[in-house]
């Protein structure tokens, strides 16, 4: 049938056997052109480090915030009931007390819910990774704001407070080893609880040496594990704060 068709309709066949041929060049060209800028942005990397023995992540517990002062028990004496005021004649002006204590009513909630939402910073330069780390803390009710490298994560962290930073380690411009060194020696944000993501192998070993980090998710990550992980920051920093 091949045979026929190149018999009947010569320039037609050379036609389809140049674009075919063409195609799979334009193929080999792109391949080798990806692989040559996976190289350099591996070599912008910074030299990693040797350690013998990497550090273990903190555990995630209370101790590693400020110590919570002791409570203190409530008083359960009654309040003393209100005297009657004795009448007065009506030509004598009243004057209502000013600091007379106000009772709240018992429906009004005492202290704030324990899954509280509160303020989420997440870095990466992929648009796909910011959609679907933005949908699913937004699901669970928390604030987040996104940056696509570590520059616009660091301008939001000048203008803004976080209860927990979530960052790629791979990025153009700063990347997230720069980022998460700049806002660990700011003692703005020292104490600010990160979280890294990464899709790369040899990126999640490094991470390792690094401290101040709680947790280290690869791409694609568990979405019920990483919420989880990130709600309990989030609570442990609210309560060290309002110790």
């Amino acid at each position: 049938m091949i045979a026929d068709f190149v018999e009947d309709y010569p320039a037609l066949a050379a036609f389809t056997a140049v674009l075919v041929l063409l195609l799979i060049v334009m193929g080999i060209v792109l391949r080798v052109w990806f692989r040559r800028r996976r190289a350099e942005a591996r070599r912008r990397l910074p030299p990693r480090a040797p350690r013998p023995d990497p550090a273990p992540l903190p555990a995630l517990s209370l101790d590693n915030f400020a110590p919570l002062p002791p409570r203190t028990a409530r008083p359960t004496t009654k309040p003393p009931l209100r005297p009657v005021a004795p009448s007065v004649p009506a030509s004598v002006p009243v004057i209502a007390p000013v600091n007379m204590p106000v009772r709240m009513p018992v429906s009004m909630p005492v202290s704030a819910p324990v899954n509280m939402p509160v303020s989420l910073l997440v870095v990466d330069d992929s648009a796909v990774a910011r959609v679907l780390l933005r949908k699913l803390f937004e699901a669970a009710g928390h604030r987040v704001d996104v940056a696509a490298d570590g520059d616009e994560a660091l301008a939001l962290l000048e203008s803004k407070s976080y209860a927990v930073l979530v960052t790629d380690l791979e990025m153009p411009k700063v990347n997230g080893f720069e980022l998460i060194a700049a806002v660990q020696s700011n003692p703005a944000s020292s104490d600010l609880p990160i979280i890294a993501i990464t899709g790369h192998e040899e990126l999640s070993a490094r991470v390792h040496d690094m401290k101040g980090l709680y947790g280290i998710f690869k791409k694609p990550w568990n979405d019920t594990e990483l919420l989880q992980r990130v709600t309990n920051l989030a609570r442990l920093r609210r309560l060290a704060a309002n110790g």
